[in-house]
């Protein structure tokens, strides 16, 4: 009866996640890359309607490349991050999304 219980709240986690938008995703992955939490929701607010889910994945899984010692991350290292998927339609839009929500 117990492991049933488990296997019931385990299912409704991964439904509960599965819920998520892109936009949360990205702005979740963006902050635990090392952006602070202004900067990754400007960013993900205008990275989302720019980029393809396949590319909103590979920027969202840069959060578990974050050095756990560096508390935010300045722009230029998550720029370097970024360049290193070598996608240059994702580091076009990275780039200038973070120069527009850089000036607000």
């Amino acid at each position: 009866m117990k492991s049933c219980s488990v296997l019931s709240l385990l299912a409704l986690s991964l439904a509960l996640a599965g819920c998520a938008t892109p936009e949360t995703r990205l702005r979740t992955g963006l902050h635990d890359a090392g952006l602070s939490q202004a900067m990754a929701a400007c960013m993900a607010d205008r990275m989302v309607d720019r980029l393809s889910l396949v590319q909103l994945r590979r920027l969202s899984a840069l959060g578990s490349l974050r050095d756990k010692r560096v508390t935010d991350l300045s722009l230029d290292q998550f720029r370097h991050k970024v360049r290193a998927l070598k996608d240059a339609e994702i580091l076009a839009v990275t780039t200038s999304s973070a120069a527009v929500c850089a000036l607000r």
